[in-house]
């Protein structure tokens, strides 16, 4: 059974940086696009970046993250740089079969998800 698992959140003051990783087993990693998407507590689920190639990212993190992956070990990466405080929720890797999308509901599998809390 397919299953994508998170890994590299954590606490880190403002200003600081961190490396979501995402290992994908049991599908054919290569096959799909990987999204990125994170929920803060009360708030609903919102994107955050996805692609490979060709990349997207939500206006309020672009030029500070950025979405990575490498085929041969199954796992997909969002680096994090100048965090905020406003950037704290749980974060999660989701793969899709389609093209690389902006909709959650368009993706196929989710991982547990990975806290990021930023201090100010």
């Amino acid at each position: 059974q397919a299953q994508l698992v998170e890994s590299g959140g954590g606490l880190v003051q403002a200003g600081g940086s961190l490396r979501l990783s995402c290992v994908a087993y049991g599908l054919a990693f290569s096959s799909y696009n990987m999204g990125w998407f994170r929920q803060a507590p009360g708030k609903e689920r919102e994107f955050v970046a996805a692609g490979d190639e060709v990349t997207m990212y939500s206006d309020s993190v672009k030029g500070r993250f950025t979405i990575s992956r490498d085929n041969a070990r199954g796992a997909a990466y969002l680096q994090m740089n100048d965090l905020k405080p406003e950037d704290t929720a749980v974060y999660y890797c989701a793969a899709t079969i389609g093209v690389a999308t902006m909709t959650p509901s368009r993706y196929d599998y989710w991982g547990q998800g990975t806290q990021v809390t930023v201090s100010s």
